[in-house]
């Protein structure tokens, strides 16, 4: 027994040294969906600033795959050290609902370090599509029940998400087709393999710009300073909707909480770099550091706004 409470004794002792030293190695920043994507966006250059800071590497690893759930079970089953963390999505908030066999408990197999970002995706059309305004497209789409299409991220993804709520609210009938990743589902519909998406707007503007899509409204409740002409969804049709995204970074449940805390202070100091800043801002992303607490509370509010949407809309996985 004495032995067992002296080893209890010593680690006591030693976790103030661990993460005083920490992080004595790189750190990887797992991003669960793939490269060139808005979340991939915001990890990297979180990561970049979080190195300098740091002096030692914070490595962007891709693991893309239903709907972001493999890259948050990877680093679920990693050592709670705080050398694996998670650049979470909305999908997070989702997924409870969406997948009855979840292999992880969000609120409880991971540990909340900081909301990072928040983020309005845009709607975009094919060129092809007759329709110039959100009205427009929801006239069209009660003329045409079921023959309109919408590509996602993946099912429960905020771009899914948003196309969930905007048949709800509006009473349109657009069909879901996912894909591994915001990037795959644009250039779907670039191809004309689906008539729309609801799509970040940093892989939104060039395609925009090029005139290969069409951007008809925002997805947030305000205006985008990217996109200042172009009106909300509420405005232009669908009053009081909002489906904003965002990226939260966690960790495994056990990790130490002075980890945890200077993990957190990382955060907070990139998202305060005015390059960093520039770059969110670019990729249409607002910077929203929180204390772990306040991303726990963010957490549970989002799982019960989402969950109420999909148990509603009757979405599962397949």
């Amino acid at each position: 027994m004495r032995s067992l409470f002296h080893a209890a004794l010593l680690a006591m002792l030693a976790a103030p040294a661990v993460a005083q030293s920490y992080p004595e190695k790189p750190v990887t920043m797992v991003a669960p969906f793939p490269a060139g994507g808005s979340v991939d966006l915001v990890a990297r250059a979180v990561a970049q600033q979080m190195s300098e800071i740091w002096k030692q590497p914070v490595i962007v690893s891709n693991r893309p795959g239903a709907s972001g759930n493999i890259g948050a079970e990877q680093v679920v089953r990693a050592a709670p050290d705080g050398y694996t963390l998670l650049m979470g999505t909305t999908a997070l908030s989702s997924s409870p609902a969406v997948y009855p066999r979840l292999g992880y408990d969000v609120t409880r197999d991971l540990a909340p370090v900081s909301l990072v970002v928040t983020m309005t995706n845009v709607l975009v059309l094919h060129p092809s599509i007759p329709a110039k305004t959100v009205k427009e497209l929801i006239a069209l789409a009660k003329a045409r029940p079921g023959t309109l299409n919408s590509g996602s991220a993946g099912v429960g993804s905020s771009n899914h998400l948003a196309l969930v709520l905007f048949n709800m609210m509006s009473g349109a009938n657009v069909d879901h087709v996912p894909y591994k990743g915001a990037a795959p589902a644009v250039a779907a519909v670039m191809g004309g393999e689906v008539a729309m998406t609801f799509v970040p707007i940093a892989a939104a503007l060039p395609p925009v710009r090029a005139g290969r899509l069409r951007a008809i409204a925002v997805t947030a409740g305000r205006r985008s300073a990217e996109l200042p002409n172009l009106p909300t969804i509420a405005e232009a049709g669908v009053p009081g909707y909002d489906a904003s995204g965002w990226n939260a970074l966690l960790a495994p449940r056990a990790t130490p909480r002075d980890i945890i805390m200077k993990v957190n202070a990382a955060v907070t100091e990139s998202l305060n770099a005015p390059k960093v800043k520039e770059m969110l801002t670019a990729s249409g992303a607002e910077a929203a550091g929180t204390s772990p607490d306040g991303l726990a509370r963010f957490l549970q509010s989002e799982i019960a706004k989402w969950g109420k949407v999909v148990r509603a809309a009757g979405i599962k996985a397949d």
